[in-house]
């Protein structure tokens, strides 16, 4: 508890965030674990006892992790002083408050009569919770004790009304933290799964609403709260989110140690340390969610109650072959329990949940796991069908997959979901661990399943689609969540395409169509990377995603899946401009493909090829400037646009009939539009040589220069028809573009287009260089220029 029962937080002034390690104020040893939780606790207990105020009529109350008796290193104390109508009461109080506050720990504080915490119980939930775990610290303990009874008293009768509520008020917390399981660096007491679900697990089992606490949450309970000592004493403060640079640190002392996990055509797959600690959060955070799932449930039943027939049985209605609702769950039919159960009951029973948005009950998960037949290989139709139905439900998807997972239905369908199973994933623009992503990836699919020709196919691509991810032969760019251009090297696309071709031959897909599905993956990120990093106006361009994509039903089933892929993955992702340039290309493409014929490239807008000099023309996200033609024009727009905080997209180069134009495509870097009027002007001073623009954009873009990993430049010689095209991949900053443009324009090479795409804390810059493929000498000296730019 985080001062549920609190007047303020911190309440000395001036105290701040104060972080004191609770080991050094009450002088016990370090540690990590309960035997450590509980010394910190009972040698608290002592020191407040020393400083508190003797005097009858008040007791001291400790409630959240010191009422528990499970003080963090660096946690909060949670006090109560309480009183039977004492005078001076505010006196006494400063005079226990101020000790704390001068030894350095946080403290949450109040100052109540037993009827007061009470009063404040019934108004709101959050105190009435915290209540339950005070306990008497000093002073009288009959009135402590008075405070504990009445207020477990308290809860127990109104816990059925107090609940929905409560409900509430968690799921706003699940909504701005999301959930522990599936994320790369959540919070391991507000995310969903994570320590404050525990407390309401407690609650919950205090009101004999259900049993709650089981063994295997007390298991994920002691683990979680081990996690969160080490990561105070990692990171020296209290913090409770577990970052990426922390992970390692972590492990390190819980004692968990790289292991070999899954295999892949005999060959092992090794995970970090990091990684290791990663996964048994998840499982913990699994084991809580669950709980607190069946805890909900067993609460809106006491709440609701259910029909009952005229015999006093629970009404049971039919909602698919072999699958009953029975009191808000699906059970089995009494039909479906035979002497040899169908092997794709397990299927359909999912596919119900997901489609009715029903749970499953408890018991009947638990007899699908010991009973349900394995699959054969091929499957029958009707789990092939049921596998389809489940992936396309929607909303209902994530809740009913979750529920199988738990009780090892999914190991029994897919195999490979072992290693799949709480996967990390390094990168800064995704949000999930791998499984979640894939399911989350199909979710999003079936958003989009009346756009093509095979739903289905959609369906089951996007699910697998990430399936090579974390083995042996991905290469750097999947390792290091990179998506490289296709045909790079060895990527998680090329290694997932076998494996998601074989899933889909064994679930019964006849060859043509588990062929496509490998195709899907394999060419998963070709749409997305040409979009950002290829010259749409180039032929070469569209002829060569033409050639690759073979045909129209294949380019629709992948625009599907990169637009499902983007938003599985994160915020960052995806953007209004990529959808544009992705649906640009997609446009572009289907077009060569249905005329055999490759579109010409765009026309220059016409109020740029006539009238004076210079011209500047501002839209909603495009920048368009002509200028008389001379060298380095192209890095002096980039770099104008840095000076007022725009970020370039893209960027083409022409020269007709003399006059050089620049046409870039751009975004706020940071939301906010600039004032269009100080920027035509600038941009009009800055092409026509104004010297005094040009030493701000100087000043400006040395000043922005990044920090991080070496940049590195990669040619490629037969990507475009008329220019050699040299990609950048450099950490991401302020005015790269200007810099980068100037220093190839100083080395005598000469840019018709740029594409910049940004990945996190990266970029992945193209420029077209035109003339003939440079010598090696030449190469060597772009190269030094550039990177001597960045």
């Amino acid at each position: 508890m985080t001062s549920l029962i609190k007047e303020n937080a911190s309440g000395h002034p001036g105290d701040g965030d104060a972080n004191f390690l609770i080991n050094e104020v009450v002088g016990v040893p370090g540690g990590i674990g309960a035997d450590a939780r509980r010394a910190r606790a009972e040698a608290l207990d002592g020191w407040l006892r020393g400083i508190f105020p003797a005097r009858a009529g008040i007791a001291l109350v400790a409630v959240g992790g010191l009422g528990r008796r499970q003080c963090a290193p660096y946690g909060d104390v949670d006090l109560v002083l309480l009183h039977a109508g004492v005078p001076g009461i505010d006196e006494l109080a400063a005079s226990l408050w101020y000790p704390i506050w001068d030894a350095g720990l946080r403290l949450d504080h109040s100052v109540r009569t037993v009827a007061e915490a009470l009063s404040v119980a019934q108004d709101d939930v959050k105190v009435a919770l915290g209540l339950l775990d005070a306990r008497h610290v000093a002073g009288d303990p009959v009135l402590a004790d008075q405070l504990v009874r009445t207020a477990a008293d308290h809860w127990r009768r109104t816990a059925v009304r107090q609940l929905p509520k409560l409900r509430e008020i968690t799921d706003a917390r699940w909504e701005a933290h999301g959930e522990l399981a599936f994320l790369l660096e959540g919070d391991l007491k507000e995310a969903a799964g994570g320590l404050r679900d525990v407390g309401l697990l407690r609650a919950i089992a205090t009101a004999g609403v259900t049993d709650a606490l089981r063994p295997a949450v007390h298991a994920a309970h002691r683990r979680l709260l081990d996690t969160r000592d080490a990561l105070h004493q990692q990171v020296g403060r209290r913090v409770d989110r577990v970052v990426a640079q922390e992970r390692d640190g972590v492990a390190a002392l819980l004692g968990l140690r790289a292991s070999l996990t899954g295999d892949a055509d005999a060959e092992t797959v090794t995970i970090g340390d990091g990684d290791v600690l990663l996964r048994r959060v998840a499982g913990d955070a699994r084991t809580v969610s669950h709980a607190l799932d069946d805890a909900w449930r067993a609460a809106d039943r006491l709440r609701a109650g259910r029909h009952r027939s005229a015999a006093g049985r629970p009404l049971r209605r039919p909602v698919a072959r072999d699958v009953v609702e029975q009191d808000g769950e699906l059970v089995l039919a009494r039909t479906a329990i035979g002497a040899r159960p169908d092997p794709s009951l397990s299927l359909r029973v999912a596919a119900a949940a997901a489609t009715t948005r029903l749970p499953i009950a408890r018991a009947t998960c638990e007899w699908l796991a010991a009973y349900c037949p394995p699959l054969p290989a091929p499957w029958p139709p009707a789990a092939r069908a049921a596998l389809i139905t489940l992936l396309g439900a929607g909303p209902g998807l994530v809740p009913a997959w979750e529920t199988c997972d738990r009780y090892g239905l999914i190991d029994g369908w897919l195999p490979e979901w072992t290693r799949l199973r709480s996967l990390p994933q390094h990168n800064p623009v995704h949000r999930f661990t791998l499984d979640r992503h894939l399911v989350q990836a199909a979710y999003e699919a079936s958003r989009h399943t009346r756009d093509v020709d095979r739903p289905d196919l959609l369906l089951l691509g996007a699910f697998l689609h990430d399936i090579g991810k974390g083995l042996p032969g991905e290469g750097a760019a999947g390792r290091a969540g990179r998506h490289e251009p296709a045909g790079t090297f060895a990527d998680h696309s090329t290694v997932g395409a076998p494996l998601a071709e074989a899933v889909a031959t064994r679930i019964g897909l006849p060859d043509d169509e588990a062929a496509l599905i490998a195709k899907l993956v394999r060419l998963h990120l070709l749409l997305p990377d040409v979009a950002t990093r290829r010259d749409l106006s180039d032929p070469k361009t569209i002829a060569g995603v033409a050639q690759r994509v073979g045909d129209t039903t294949t380019l629709d089933l992948l625009h599907g899946l990169v637009r499902a892929d983007a938003a599985a993955t994160g915020p960052a992702a995806w953007s209004e401009w990529k959808g544009r340039l992705v649906a640009e290309l997609v446009a572009r493409v289907r077009t060569a493909l249905d005329t055999g014929v490759v579109p010409a490239p765009p026309a220059p807008d016409p109020a740029l090829v006539a009238g004076p000099l210079p011209v500047v023309h501002l839209g909603e996200d495009r920048v368009s400037v002509a200028a008389a033609d001379r060298r380095g024009l192209l890095a002096t727009v980039a770099g104008c646009l840095a000076l007022h905080r725009l970020e370039v997209i893209s960027a083409d180069a022409a020269t007709v009939d003399g006059r050089a134009l620049v046409q870039c495509r751009v975004q706020p870097r940071y939301g906010l539009a600039p004032d269009p009027i100080a920027l035509t002007a600038d941009l009009r001073r800055a092409v026509t040589g104004d010297v005094s623009v040009t030493q701000r954009l100087r000043g400006r873009a040395l000043a922005a220069r990044a920090r991080g990993a070496a940049p590195r430049v990669v040619w490629h010689r037969e990507a475009a028809t008329d220019a050699v095209l040299l990609e950048l991949r450099a950490a991401d900053a302020a005015g790269l573009l200007y810099r980068v443009a100037g220093a190839l324009d100083e080395a005598g090479a000469q840019v018709r287009a740029a594409r910049i795409s940004t990945l996190g804390g990266d970029v992945v810059d193209v420029f077209y260089l035109v003339g003939g493929w440079p010598t090696p000498a030449d190469r060597e000296r772009i190269e030094t220029a550039v990177l001597a730019a960045v």
